[in-house]
């Protein structure tokens, strides 16, 4: 049975090396697959993306070409580089859970719940609202849902993830609490 909670025994530099390497060279190989394929379209359209920046989707929308391979190419290599991830940490959660249930302590199962809830739900967040814009149907797509679902992958996950990590730590709350109640006292 694997130790999930033996996480720093486990990281090796050469491990963490290899994960960011293998990171960098599949995100670079994803974007060059898409310029590649969207080098060979066409657009004789509206040149003005109706999205915050320039994302695949939106711009084959542009395209009077036909974007057939390119959607298909989304959806399977986009199984691949997202979902195979999010199946992992999936995983890795049910593996965590089933340990934290063997510890005896309610309080102890108590403080690995909530810590491991808090990150379960920015990585729920983060990868559903990536699914929902990737996989579904394009003839579903609209801007202002595709925008939407965008700013929550891009911008509202990563700043929640300091304020969740922070705001576990008891002097982060504590001074987080000074400042509030500053501002409250300072406002009557």
């Amino acid at each position: 049975m694997p130790h999930p909670l033996h996480y720093s025994a486990k990281m090796t530099h050469q491990l963490c090396a290899l994960l960011v390497t293998g990171s960098w060279v599949i995100a670079n190989l994803n974007a060059l697959l898409h310029t590649l394929l969207m080098a060979r379209l066409s657009f004789c359209a509206d040149n003005t993306i109706p999205h915050f920046f320039c994302d695949v989707t939106p711009l084959l929308k542009l395209s009077c070409s036909d974007t057939r391979i390119n959607q298909m190419m989304i959806l399977t290599e986009g199984a691949l580089i997202m979902i195979t991830p999010f199946i992992c940490i999936l995983v890795s959660y049910i593996l965590i859970t089933c340990t934290v249930l063997r510890v005896p302590s309610t309080k102890g199962r108590w403080k690995a719940f909530s810590t491991c809830g808090s990150h379960l739900a920015v990585v729920s967040l983060f990868y559903g609202t990536i699914i929902g814009v990737y996989f579904n149907p394009s003839s579903s797509h609209s801007s202002e849902k595709d925008t939407t679902a965008t700013v929550m992958y891009t911008v509202v996950t990563p700043m929640l993830n300091p304020f969740i990590y922070s705001l576990r730590n008891r002097d982060m709350i504590r001074a987080l609490g000074k400042v509030v109640g500053r501002k409250i006292f300072s406002v009557q």
